[in-house]
């Protein structure tokens, strides 16, 4: 039988993660220092994790709403609300999901009709552009520099705007880069978006993971206008470190969050109780150990970045996130090229910048989600190994 053939067209022509890809690589071999999957090191505070055992306990083993338990519903909103700036109901403008993958691809589907464009910044995470092609819609990517900080300029944007444009789709801080955007970069995007009439999809799952206290994290949906057109998507993966939980949440105004629930309750029903009680102990009471995290990672980029340097890898000083994006074209390999054989030679594995799109060529994404001395022994191997080039 032809398989190929009875494959969806759409599905099809979507490649392979790269990041995937390459870590398949990885598998079972014990002397690889991973700078690779951006997964915190942390294992999940031991309170919140006590949350889930103590719901399994009590017998909560059910369905909830499709919406997520209220509980947690008003415990996001007011989350979202003291750190955001930005209220929403917890009865209609609240959708608990599982994780935030699945609140990226329903929010796309709820929106897009065949052949509408989705704006997005690259490099970006893997993910964005097959989400928006497995919604049928066209993605429509807007190059960012390491001059320009790897942050979506309006002027950029306003240039791949057409009649065709329906939803411009922002990460900030961004994986794989760390960038953040500005306040006056997101307001000439505000502006933007309400001059065309277009949604904004922001994906701010890493909003607090940023480095400078003097300029703190701005969500676009907090700015003059923009609540009505913005999709806010958050999580709990990466601030608490709950990844195997599978919990994201989306908050938006009540006709756009029924729209995606409707997806949502024929494609998971609802989000899973245990990590649904457990989210509600992170919000209420995770922040001492979210910070802890926060200083770690802060501490780990600072020595990154100034060891990549030093090498003689041009690296951007990144606001947030766990990555840094070091420039490795002086080096005259591909990004392929450059982390195959940093790999073979010296067992350490980290992300071609080309997974990230065309525009992440000549870039390699390092994960500092790792402990400290791997930290330094992988920067050790690499300077290693840049001096043999």
């Amino acid at each position: 039988m032809d398989y190929q053939s009875k494959i969806a067209t759409n599905v099809a022509s979507i490649p392979r993660s790269g990041i995937r890809d390459f870590f398949e690589l990885v598998q079972g071999r014990d002397d690889v220092i991973s700078l690779g999957v951006g997964e915190p090191d942390f294992v999940t505070p031991w309170h919140i994790r006590e949350a889930a055992i103590y719901s399994l306990e009590k017998g909560q083993t059910t369905y909830t709403s499709n919406l997520g338990l209220l509980s947690l519903r008003k415990s996001i909103a007011k989350y979202v609300g003291d750190f955001f700036h930005v209220e929403y109901n917890p009865a209609t403008e609240v959708l608990v999901t599982v994780g935030v993958s699945e609140a990226i691809d329903i929010a796309l589907r709820a929106l897009l009709n065949p052949g509408d464009e989705v704006i997005y910044h690259e490099p970006c995470y893997v993910s964005y552009s097959p989400s928006i092609v497995m919604a049928h819609g066209v993605p429509v990517p807007v190059l960012t520099t390491k001059e320009d900080g790897f942050s979506m300029k309006p002027e950029k944007l306003a240039a791949a705007i057409t009649p065709k444009t329906r939803v411009v789709f922002i990460n900030f801080p961004t994986n794989p880069t760390g960038a953040c955007a500005s306040r006056e970069d997101l307001e000439g995007i505000a502006k933007l978006a309400i001059e065309h009439d277009l949604i904004v999809l922001t994906d701010e799952i890493y909003s607090e993971l940023r480095y400078d206290e003097t300029d703190p994290h701005v969500s676009i949906a907090a700015l003059p206008g923009m609540k009505e057109r913005t999709i806010l998507l958050h999580g709990f993966s990466k601030a608490f470190a709950m990844t195997g939980f599978r919990l994201g949440y989306a908050c938006a105004p009540q006709p756009i969050i029924e729209a995606m629930m409707k997806i949502h309750q024929y494609s998971m029903l609802c989000a899973p109780i245990m990590s649904q009680n457990a989210a509600i102990e992170a919000l209420e009471n995770g922040q001492a150990a979210m910070i802890e995290m926060r200083n770690s990672y802060h501490q780990r980029r600072d020595f990154l970045v100034k060891r990549l340097n030093e090498i003689g890898l041009d690296c951007h000083l990144p606001g947030g996130a766990f990555y840094v994006f070091p420039d490795i074209r002086c080096t005259g390999l591909t990004s392929k090229e450059f982390a195959m054989q940093l790999l073979e030679q010296e067992s350490v594995a980290c992300v071609p910048g080309s997974a990230f799109g065309a525009s992440g060529e000549g870039f390699l994404r390092c994960c500092y989600a790792t402990a400290f001395d791997d930290i330094r022994t992988a920067t050790d191997r690499i300077e290693r190994f840049v001096g043999r080039l």
